[in-house]
């Protein structure tokens, strides 16, 4: 039933008051069955499309009051689960033996998860947090990714780290290192690749 097409969605916000129907004028009076005879038909559906155990707590409560109980026991779950999320997010770390694929995935989801809970986060701010669930030894990646300034999405990041993966496979001189990933010579002047 949509309670707009009926035109009773306001016993959801209007509270049912008692009158004195001594002192109530004709109109107050057609009023009030009126709003007592649609607070009773939504009631009955909500509550009978409730689990048996909401059933039984919200069997005497009237639309309004059962609309308002409800909005504040999902906001309060809503907002521990956004917490759970975020923490969860915030200690996502790749793991030594874990492919990238899978920690992507895995923080994508998460992401996903804060999207469908309303939590604006932007890509940028995803893709900063990914980078810092590295290892040191990703720095070098890192660094490269903001001096070149790339902006891209999750999915590129992982088109990115998977490349250089395969490339520093290719390349059995070349490891993953924290130290820097250029060095002077004093004489020369000049920049030269270094890798340890």
């Amino acid at each position: 039933m949509d309670l707009r097409f009926e035109g009773k969605e306001y016993v959801l916000e209007k509270q049912l008051i008692d009158i004195d129907e001594f002192t109530a004028t004709p109109e107050e009076i057609i009023s009030d069955k009126k709003h007592y005879d649609d607070a009773t038909k939504v009631a009955c559906i909500m509550v009978a499309t409730m689990v048996p155990e909401l059933q039984r707590f919200y069997e005497d409560y009237w639309p309004n009051k059962m609309n308002l109980d409800l909005v504040e026991k999902f906001r309060k779950r809503s907002r521990q689960e956004k917490y759970e999320v975020v923490k969860a997010l915030m200690a996502c770390k790749l793991k030594e033996a874990e492919s990238i694929c899978n920690h992507l995935q895995r923080m994508q989801r998460y992401v996903e998860c804060l999207e469908r809970l309303n939590v604006n986060f932007d890509e940028e701010l995803a893709i900063d947090m990914v980078l810092n669930s590295f290892p040191p030894c990703y720095d070098q990646f890192i660094l490269a990714y903001h001096v070149n300034n790339t902006e891209s999405t999750l999915a590129q990041l992982h088109n990115l780290l998977h490349t250089a993966k395969s490339g520093l496979k290719k390349n059995q001189n070349f490891a993953p290192t924290s130290g820097p990933i250029l060095s002077i010579r004093k004489n020369k002047g000049k920049k030269e690749e270094r890798c340890s």
